[in-house]
């Protein structure tokens, strides 16, 4: 049984998915099941503008679906073949036949999807577990990673923030299914409002027909019998890699990626720290940092444009981009910044870069001699236990 499996779940895993509702499908999309040995994943794809163009596949987040791209995915159509997908549990895709949903469980699956479909090297996009699941994919097949963009990943933090507690909660045993019970008179629009607050800068900035849009999949999630187990054994499988340590750590896998990496943080985000952005331009041995003063937890879907443009802007050499490059991302507060910046500068909250400060040093030692024209003077060395101007208590006597 895998470390991250609860009772029950062979059983609900082999149960025949009742009928729901339909999953959305955005104008220009389309949907397609990939059948793979005890493994079914949906895939959302947008017909590219041009032939021969690479590849792009786009990761979710825990909760979330292939949707999480719909806003992003028309603004890369000219440079890339976009697929998004459903990890197994979530979305369209029903649950893995073993019941693995653990970090390592989902990226072997996009591994796996990989193969089978033979698109690598792809570009790899990944929002927080998605994040994770990409940087893993990436450390551990570098030939199917052609570029990686992390948005907000959710790679391991000592001080995880207050607000992000009750999502690590769901993975103790009986906890999701006690929150269940606790809010079954909750409804879809309550749902989704509070997970909005959460995961969003300004839930203001949902339109009317996106807000009923995200309702309507609620209702559908919340009519699978296996939502809840997928969202509890899927945040047990984040604290797992969370815990773990030496060549398997996230960390340690991140410092072995070798893909040019583009990483995303917003500044308002209450599930992953927006003080991970320095420790994560570290640890990526190619990576750029665009920051997002107001964005929360899912930045693609609330500034895409600005995601959009840092995938676009060339990199010109291997090396960390110019010391303070910036832009203003579109639509984003005209009172704050956007910035694209190299893992070498210090950060600041409110996106604007420290200018380093220089202090003069007076010249000390042998290059001041030189330059005053002194000699230095070399003096007798003392004896311990001799007075000043004395003699040794060990020299002889005077004759």
């Amino acid at each position: 049984m895998s470390s991250t499996e609860l009772p029950g779940i062979r059983a609900a895993a082999a149960a025949v998915a009742p009928t729901v509702s339909a999953v959305r499908v955005a104008a220009g999309e389309r949907l397609r099941s990939v059948e793979l040995a005890g493994l079914t994943l949906t895939l959302r794809s947008r017909p590219s503008r041009g032939p021969g163009l690479p590849p792009a596949l786009f990761v979710h987040g825990l909760g979330g679906s292939s949707q999480n791209w719909t806003a992003l995915m028309p603004l890369l159509e000219e440079r890339v073949d976009c697929e998004a997908v459903d990890l197994p549990g979530f979305g369209d895709s029903p649950p893995p036949d073993d019941g693995n949903y653990s970090v390592t469980g989902h990226a072997r699956a996009v591994i796996r999807l990989l193969d089978a479909q033979e698109r690598g090297p792809v570009h790899l996009f990944g929002n927080s577990l998605g994040g994770a699941v990409a940087t893993r994919v990436a450390a551990v097949r570098p030939d199917l990673v052609r570029t990686l963009t992390l948005v907000s990943p959710a790679l391991p933090e000592i001080r995880v923030q207050r607000s992000a507690a009750p999502t690590a909660l769901l993975a103790l045993p009986g906890v999701a299914s006690l929150f269940a019970r606790l809010t079954r008179d909750w409804t879809a629009e309550e749902r989704t409002r509070g997970v909005m607050a959460l995961c969003y800068g300004d839930p203001a900035r949902v339109s009317d027909t996106g807000f009923r849009d995200a309702v309507a999949e609620m209702e559908r999630r919340l009519e699978l019998p296996y939502f809840w187990d997928a969202m509890a054994r899927s945040a047990r499988g984040i604290v797992d890699a969370y815990t773990l340590g030496g060549q398997h750590g996230l960390w340690r896998q991140a410092e072995r990626v070798l893909a040019p990496t583009q990483l995303v943080y917003g500044g308002r985000d209450q599930l992953v720290s927006f003080r991970m952005a320095r420790r994560a331009s570290a640890a990526f041995r190619d990576a750029r940092l665009l920051t997002l003063p107001d964005a929360g937890h899912v930045a693609m879907m609330e500034y895409p444009e600005a995601v959009a443009q840092a995938f676009r802007t060339p990199r010109t050499s291997s090396r960390p981009p110019v010391h303070g490059r910036s832009y203003r991302a579109p639509g984003a507060s005209s009172s704050r910044r956007s910035t694209t910046r190299s893992p070498h500068r210090p950060l600041r909250a409110g996106g604007a870069r420290r200018p380093p400060t220089r202090t003069a040093r007076s010249p000390t030692g042998r290059r001041a001699r030189r330059r005053s024209g002194a000699t230095r003077t070399r003096s007798r060395p003392r004896i311990p236990g001799a007075a000043r101007g004395g003699r040794s208590p060990v020299s002889p006597p005077p004759r």
